[in-house]
């Protein structure tokens, strides 16, 4: 009787209390919390089946601030001898897109019929490489019944290899016939992010204005003119030293698959340039790829020696040629880098690992920018600032 009694007291004082919310307030709160969520999972939903439009776009960025100092140089050199009317800066992109696609156009032309003949061969070759893998795979098993070990294992063992085989001839087979479909999925985008592009180049700085113009005249707008020019000197560094990286590491695998023997040379190393753009994943899928293709076609020993190279190649670069190439752009810390790969990875696939490192890189030109603007030193000066100041205030109140 007690109990009830408290919890009929308790529930009375709950209702009655006027600080309690009323249920009107409730159900707002409810209907509120209901909205916002629904909204968000709307917004996400419109994201994720806009995904490639977005990827098209940041694409075709990209390949504007590829051209940018082409484009910059030409116009900068008229204006600088008075004869900028001369070179407007559309003429100046007109210039820029035709000496590029031609020398586009020359290096297609020479490297296109070797590519494909490789790539033919390579096709074709997959049985007889699948009918090699067998073939080893029996030698192995031939060893293990030399060994004396038991039948049951020795069954398991044959089961498990000649499971890795098929799978392994099945993977070849499937990712072949996957890159020809969306390679030809994609044709259109080779017509769209050139033009994109065009109008970034063009308009570039009225996008500027545009931005500068939504921000109070003052502190405020000055900031954001500064965050402005540091992305911009950000992006551009991070995309010139992707693409000398791409064609360094595509030339030096070449030559180093060639030394060591590795048929399909000029294929590897295309397709060691092309992936190099995708952060830790793509040379990682390059050295995979490549130390099978060694191991399966030539012997375990070259695939050996592919793996070392292309180890001793990686540490290099990361750690010497890199650094040189970004020249101050970006300074991540390589857990940032791994953490923001992972996480571009979970939200939006192959795109998300592709733009993982410049949008952290933006993150963290926000984030300088915002303790610059604040006055503050770092995050733990923020966490402790509270806390310093309370405390300063009790031994103050102490000696007084």
């Amino acid at each position: 009787m007690i109990e009830k009694k408290e919890l009929k007291h308790t529930a009375r004082r709950i209702f009655l209390d006027p600080s309690t919310p009323s249920n009107r307030a409730i159900v707002r709160i409810v209907l509120v919390v209901f909205v916002s969520w629904y909204l968000a999972s709307f917004l996400v939903n419109i994201i994720l089946s806009l995904q490639s439009l977005f990827f098209l776009l940041i694409l075709s960025v990209f390949f504007a601030y590829l051209l940018q100092p082409l484009v910059s140089y030409i116009t900068d050199f008229f204006e600088s001898r008075n004869l900028g009317k001369f070179m407007p800066r559309v003429l100046a992109i007109g210039i820029v897109y035709v000496l590029f696609f031609s020398v586009l156009t020359i290096a297609i032309s020479y490297l296109a019929p070797r590519v494909t003949e490789q790539a033919r061969i390579f096709a074709s070759q997959i049985p007889f490489h699948a009918n090699s893998l067998r073939e080893r795979i029996e030698e192995i098993n031939a060893r293990y019944e030399s060994y004396g070990l038991p039948s049951e294992i020795q069954i398991e063992i044959s089961k498990k290899i000649n499971e890795f085989a098929s799978s392994l001839a099945q993977t070849i087979t499937t990712s072949v016939g996957n890159i020809a479909i969306n390679t030809i999925s994609y044709l259109p985008w080779f017509v769209l992010v050139p033009i994109f592009s065009f109008f970034f180049l063009k308009d570039a700085a009225m996008f500027r204005i545009w931005i500068l113009r939504a921000f109070p005249s003052g502190r405020w707008r000055n900031r954001v003119e500064l965050i402005l020019e540091d992305m911009n000197r950000t992006l551009s560094a991070y995309i010139r030293a992707q693409l000398v990286s791409c064609i360094f590491i595509g030339i030096v695998c070449t030559i180093g698959f060639y030394a060591l023997g590795l048929n399909y040379t000029l294929l590897l190393g295309i397709l060691a340039g092309i992936l190099e753009f995708i952060p830790l994943i793509g040379p990682l899928t390059v050295g995979i790829i490549a130390t099978l293709v060694a191991g399966i076609t030539i012997s375990g020993k070259t695939a050996f020696s592919v793996a070392i190279f292309l180890i001793i190649l990686r540490i290099l670069h990361d750690y010497v040629t890199y650094p040189k190439i970004v020249r101050g752009g970006i300074h991540l810390h390589p857990m940032v880098i791994i953490l923001s790969i992972l996480i571009g990875e979970k939200l939006a696939g192959i795109p998300g690992v592709f733009l993982s490192i410049p949008v952290a890189a933006l993150i963290t030109v926000f984030y300088r920018h915002y303790l610059e603007y604040s006055g503050q030193k770092g995050i733990f000066d923020a966490i402790f600032q509270k806390e310093v100041e309370e405390k300063a205030e009790k031994i103050a109140e102490t000696k007084g």
